[in-house]
């Protein structure tokens, strides 16, 4: 059995199967892309919830996991050499756990970085710009009397959206099969549309093929388990 005691992070959030991977996260958009990824693959792991609210990622123990201080992080005991592997980033994390398990990311070379562009298109401009339209719009933002970052980062968002329309026409998924570029973009759509309730800010309605893509990603019933995991206790 894979000895994970010389990881702080485990005296604060035990390992109760230290043989299984083990996810410190919490379903926020950036959480669930790691959680779905793990249901998609059926790798066994052990979901542990991190409480943001309660600053928890700013503890110590975290913090040896994860300097930057965000989840999703994981401790994989079989990682590369059969060698316990810590990693943060949830894109790191997406490609990590595709190429470990050869799921969800193309062995073809062109294809791979296809897929990987796609990712890091949600990284570098979905997600900052989808949580910047919750903060203007749903948190402590939505107090400033200029609205004009609000009208910036709606605007951006739209012609995020528009490009994920034109990507998807003809398309099922962003890459055709289904791959970490969709797991990547899932949580971030639906939480626009849902927590950040900006559906008819971004004219969502408006588009054609990102809410199928949409409706056929909540469907699938790894997503599902995925959204709901480190349980809520």
């Amino acid at each position: 059995m894979a000895d994970l005691s010389a990881f702080p992070i485990t005296r604060r959030w035990p390992a109760r199967h230290p043989d299984r991977l083990q996810l410190y996260s919490l379903n926020t958009p950036n959480g669930v892309k790691v959680s779905i990824m793990l249901e998609e693959i059926g790798l066994p792991y052990e979901g542990h919830l991190i409480d943001i609210g309660k600053n928890e990622t700013w503890t110590p123990e975290f913090l040896s996991l994860n300097p930057n201080g965000k989840i999703p992080a994981i401790l994989d005991p079989d990682g590369p050499g059969g060698q316990p592997l810590a990693l943060f980033e949830s894109g790191a994390i997406l490609v990590y756990l595709a190429e470990k398990t050869g799921q969800l990311l193309s062995a073809d070379p062109a294809t791979r970085y296809e897929t990987l562009q796609w990712v890091m298109f949600q990284m570098a401009a979905i997600g900052p710009m989808f949580g910047q339209v919750g903060f203007f719009h749903k948190f402590a933002g939505k107090a400033f009397e200029d609205k004009r970052p609000l009208e910036r980062y709606v605007a951006e968002s739209k012609r995020l959206l528009g490009v994920l329309e034109t990507r998807l026409e003809g398309r099922d998924w962003i890459m055709g099969p289904y791959s970490i570029a969709d797991v990547a973009t899932l949580g971030w759509v639906r939480n626009l549309i849902g927590f950040y309730e900006a559906r008819d800010l971004v004219d969502f309605d408006s588009l054609t093929n990102v809410p199928a893509w949409l409706e056929r990603g909540l469907a699938r019933p790894a997503v599902q388990r995925g959204l709901e995991s480190p349980a809520r206790v």
